[in-house]
């Protein structure tokens, strides 16, 4: 279903705010350096191999966080295609990654998580068919994600829904529209009650809701819009869930910003060096 929404929504957007991002691993030093970092020990990822999750399971990794991933498919997990390079595709393996098999609407198996190491902040990135996963598993798996972080004590959460849920419904294009009312109807059920669980948490949250979903490779520029959504790579999310877990301030906290690299009919991506933080 994640890969349906992100074909759909391959469109032009409207104007945006640009949101900087302390993007990109080879500037671990630079990040960790900044007073607004948090100082993170280890990062959950929930449903981590999916393909948004293993983006974030891939740049964790690469920022020097340790990481903790549930899936019901631990042998899915590969190096991901938008920041793998020439290794996408490859087994995602680290010292620094512990990889749980199990089921989210399990709560004996999202405890393991929190038992495999001290979490400080945890990204929620379910996806799958509701024919296989079933029609309440976004919403149940994310309940029981909260309430083994509040058991713990952690407060840091960043949840990956979709452009059209909530009040961004007019923030999809037509065609997506329709697809929400018909073929995608039991998937945004699911996803509002999701957003809904969250919001009610009391956690410091934020629901990241991205426009259509690409595997290119990160651009470093991440807009968040109040028109109508574009597309946005993969690994752009995945920093944007990061930077959620990692920085103190992060402004988007308590808020479902939709996110895009698309910020309007007329706008050109910026591919400098300098707009993928690889230049001061």
């Amino acid at each position: 279903m994640v890969q349906s929404i992100g074909a759909v929504l391959l469109l032009l957007a409207s104007p945006a705010v640009s949101f900087q991002s302390a993007f990109l691993g080879r500037q671990q030093k630079q990040r960790r350096s900044n007073g607004s970092q948090l100082c993170m020990k280890t990062i959950a990822v929930i449903g981590a191999s999916g393909l948004t999750a293993s983006e974030c399971v891939y740049q964790a990794l690469n920022n020097g966080d340790n990481v903790v991933g549930l899936t019901r498919n631990p042998a899915k997990l590969v190096i991901p295609k938008g920041s793998g390079g020439g290794s996408a595709g490859g087994p995602l393996t680290d010292e620094k990654l512990t990889l749980i098999g199990g089921d989210v609407t399990k709560m004996e198996d999202v405890e393991k998580v929190f038992e495999a190491g001290e979490i400080d902040g945890v990204i929620v990135a379910l996806g799958g068919k509701t024919s296989d996963v079933g029609d309440t598993m976004l919403t149940t798996g994310t309940s029981n994600v909260i309430e083994a972080m509040k058991a713990k004590g952690v407060k840091r959460l960043a949840v990956i829904t979709s452009i059209g849920t909530g009040d961004s419904e007019n923030q999809a294009p037509f065609f997506f529209k329709v697809l929400m009312y018909t073929a995608m109807k039991k998937i945004f059920v699911d996803k509002n009650n999701q957003e809904k669980v969250v919001q009610a948490s009391g956690l410091d949250y934020c629901i990241v809701r991205p426009g259509g979903l690409t595997v290119d490779p990160p651009t470093g520029i991440i807009n968040v819009i109040d028109g109508e959504s574009g597309s946005i790579a993969r690994a752009d999310v995945a920093e944007f869930c990061l930077d959620a877990i990692t920085m103190e301030d992060f402004p988007y906290i308590g808020k479902t910003p939709c996110i895009s690299s698309v910020g309007g009919t007329s706008w050109v991506k910026d591919r400098s060096a300098k707009a993928r933080g690889e230049e001061a």
